[in-house]
């Protein structure tokens, strides 16, 4: 007896997929007339940048033309890279130049770190009070004024100030800080962290609580101590805070704060305290070269928005973070 096979007919070719349909983009427009209130609030602040952000840099012109205080905002002669070539070949700006990149060296390699730590520190006081305390005494600095922290300054550091009278009652001879240049830049640059590393903290205590608690626990499971979480879980963690802070850091290294180097310096001083911002002053305000002093601070501008650039491009390709 021979057995039949039954042959099951072929599957009929599966329908296919419908075309999916293209989300139309959104124009402006539709966006603006969907969220015309949120955008409304962005209104005051574009005002304001507009006017005195934007609005003051086409006064740069005159870093190319012979400008006279009361004369037309453009100038009354083309002169061209005179005021660059001038400055350029002027030894005292270099020397002022030189002393800017080494003070806003030393204050980015100080104070950028510092609130880093601090921030860690603080991570892991467990003790709330304490932990309040510790941020209010380290973020009231940031709130006094230029004049205050100099003021304070004056009265430590002069000749029979606190600071020489502790090292009197030591048996040493006092210290005119104040009067030596080579203490200056120590002054400037222990007075910037006192005044800005309490504040600096608060970003940093915002991106730690975004790291995500499995990690500790996984690293704690693995069998790793507080300092092996801290190196692979909590800094990796606030990465992308850290290097956006720094590349806008080295962008502004430049601009030492003129206020307090204007406050600070005297003539006994200038050798290691002139800067360009002071420098600016006395050509541009004191001296009316204003011209001059245009071309100066373009020169500085330039120089910032490269080093800005530069930062932001080797962040890119060595960490995979970046500001754009």
């Amino acid at each position: 007896m021979t057995l039949t096979s039954t042959e099951r007919p072929a599957a009929a070719p599966a329908a296919p997929p419908p075309p999916r349909r293209r989300k139309r983009r959104q124009t402006w427009r539709e966006a603006f007339r969907r969220d015309w209130q949120l955008y409304s609030l962005a209104l005051l602040p574009l005002i304001f940048f507009a006017i005195f952000k934007y609005g003051p840099m086409v006064g740069n012109v005159i870093a190319f033309r012979r400008f006279r205080p009361g004369g037309s905002i453009f100038g009354d002669e083309w002169v061209g890279f005179r005021y660059i070539e001038m400055f350029i070949n002027d030894p005292s700006f270099w020397h002022v130049f030189t002393n800017t990149a080494i003070l806003g060296g030393l204050t980015l390699v100080v104070c950028f770190p510092l609130p880093i730590i601090l921030a860690l520190l603080l991570n892991e006081v467990r003790k709330r009070h304490f932990k309040k305390i510790v941020q209010s005494i380290s973020y009231l600095p940031h709130f006094l004024s230029v004049v205050i922290v100099v003021g304070m300054l004056m009265q430590l550091l002069s000749l029979q100030g606190t600071v020489n009278q502790i090292i009197g009652a030591f048996g040493g001879e006092g210290i005119p800080f104040l009067q030596r240049p080579e203490w200056f830049r120590a002054v400037y640059v222990g007075s910037e962290v006192w005044q800005t590393v309490g504040w600096g903290t608060i970003l940093y205590l915002a991106a730690l609580t975004s790291v995500d608690d499995s990690l500790y626990e996984a690293a704690r499971i693995d069998g790793a101590g507080r300092w092996r979480q801290t190196w692979h879980v909590t800094l990796p963690g606030i990465r992308p805070t850290m290097i956006t802070l720094l590349i806008l850091n080295i962008g502004t290294f430049l601009n030492v704060g003129f206020e307090k180097v204007l406050l600070l310096y005297n003539p006994l001083t200038y050798q290691t305290a002139d800067v360009i911002s002071t420098y600016l002053y006395r050509v541009g305000l004191v001296s009316n070269n204003l011209s001059y002093a245009a071309a100066i601070g373009l020169f500085q501008a330039l120089i910032g928005l490269v080093m800005v650039l530069s930062a932001n491009l080797i962040s890119r390709r060595m960490v995979g973070t970046s500001l754009w």
